[in-house]
């Protein structure tokens, strides 16, 4: 998978790129089939923005943004909201198949 890590107004620091990118990974086996993904770290006010873009198979993409006091916690956010994207991208077709077992 293509990983891309950017920041808005400013550098990454050496220990957040890495995290970034052990998230990132750790998130690739969750994923279906992701092709590339995008890291952009960034403020919004006060406070730390995080965004993270994943692009899968069949051109599904997967986006988060999380807010946070620093960006360590934000990665954090953004990583759990889009484990939850990729758990109902699984569920949703079980769903439909059970109820159309159902429907029988």
């Amino acid at each position: 998978m293509q990983l891309t890590i950017t920041a808005r107004h400013g550098e990454v620091p050496d220990a957040l790129r890495e995290r970034a990118a052990e998230v990132v990974e750790h998130l690739g086996r969750v994923a279906h089939r992701p092709t590339s993904a995008h890291v952009e770290f960034g403020a919004e006010g006060p406070k730390a923005l995080v965004s993270i873009v994943i692009n899968a198979a069949r051109g599904a993409t997967h986006v988060a943004r999380a807010t946070a006091v620093d960006h360590r916690t934000a990665l954090d956010r953004v990583a759990a909201k889009l484990r939850k994207q990729f758990d109902k991208a699984v569920e949703r077709p079980a769903r439909r198949a059970a109820r159309k077992a159902a429907s029988r």
